[in-house]
């Protein structure tokens, strides 16, 4: 019987057809969700198979068949939403009462005339606010110091100081303490889409302070920017749904009042309106806020929508 011994050339080929195999196989296995439902994030994996990764659009192909999971990010219905909002409402205990928030709402302009840009309101929205009682609050105090991080003008390249990245810190510290983000976080917990406070505590900094780009493929805006401090785009001020800011602009001469669109139904606070401002040169058409709601609520609110149905009404 014939001895033959394998040449280099095929030895090394049939080297590299094993590496292929392995490296495949192993491509292969991270590719599937098959013993990997809910487990712990990692960045080396090319797909994901824990609740969150509908959020961030990076689920296997097999997650929901696997794990039950969508990729819609369905995990909670409507209803349980209105559920899980109206909780959080009740544990805003930090909230303004009436007795800390007057407002001027003057004018009322039907949405057929919003866009007329004319001043309707002779005299500021906010005729008084408590300062001394709500701003002394943790959060409150940790809100405001974040408002002046960002530039306005989206185009713009943000980049955060290492003074700015610890005030993002302290906020997510100080809403993390209070009865509200703790009800949203045991939620969550309760769906397996996070295994610590610390996981949720990170996730959260990813979604609201994480850069991205809205204009000029360069890093100018973050979910925080956009909601809470506002925008600037095509001459337009875009997001800008926080009532703190509203108030410290109008205070500061920033902001001047136009009119109110919709004024909603409740008697206490947090309550609903909807108005015309200019900010600084720039028109709002109809800007929306919850008006007396503390951060966290606010917080709390858009990180459940945000969750709970990415990339949908």
């Amino acid at each position: 019987m014939a001895c033959h011994t394998m040449t280099p050339f095929r030895r090394e080929r049939s080297i590299q057809n094993l590496r292929l195999n392995v490296l495949f196989s192993i491509f292969a296995a991270d590719s599937s969700c098959k013993g990997r439902c809910s487990e712990t994030y990692s960045p080396r994996n090319p797909c994901h198979c824990n609740a969150k990764c509908s959020q961030y659009h990076n689920c296997c192909q097999d997650y929901s068949s696997l794990c039950g999971g969508s990729h819609s990010g369905a995990s909670f219905t409507n209803e349980e939403i209105l559920i899980i909002s109206e909780q959080l409402y009740s544990l805003d205990t930090n909230k303004a009462t009436e007795n800390d928030i007057h407002l001027n709402l003057q004018n009322f302009i039907p949405n057929s005339q919003t866009g007329a840009k004319i001043d309707q309101a002779q005299q500021r929205l906010f005729a008084y606010v408590n300062e001394e009682v709500l701003f002394s609050k943790p959060t409150f105090a940790a809100f405001v110091a974040l408002l002046n991080n960002y530039n306005r003008m989206t185009g713009i390249s943000e980049k955060f100081t290492m003074e700015q990245l610890g005030e993002q810190d302290v906020f997510i510290s100080e809403v993390m303490k209070t009865p509200v983000m703790d009800k949203l976080y045991r939620i969550l917990l309760s769906k397996k889409m996070y295994n610590s406070m610390v996981e949720f505590e990170e996730d959260l900094k990813k979604m609201w302070f994480g850069l991205y780009s809205r204009a000029s493929n360069v890093l100018d805006s973050s979910g925080f920017e956009h909601v809470f401090s506002g925008e600037v785009k095509r001459g337009k001020v875009s997001g800008f749904h926080s009532w703190i800011h509203f108030y410290l602009a109008e205070k500061n001469g920033e902001l001047n009042y136009y009119s109110y669109s919709y004024n909603g139904p409740w008697i206490n606070y947090p309550d609903v309106l909807a108005m015309q401002f200019n900010w600084n040169g720039y028109f709002k058409q109809v800007g929306s806020e919850f008006i007396g709601s503390s951060p966290e609520f606010d917080f709390a609110i858009f990180t459940l929508c945000f969750i709970a149905k990415p990339d949908s009404p």
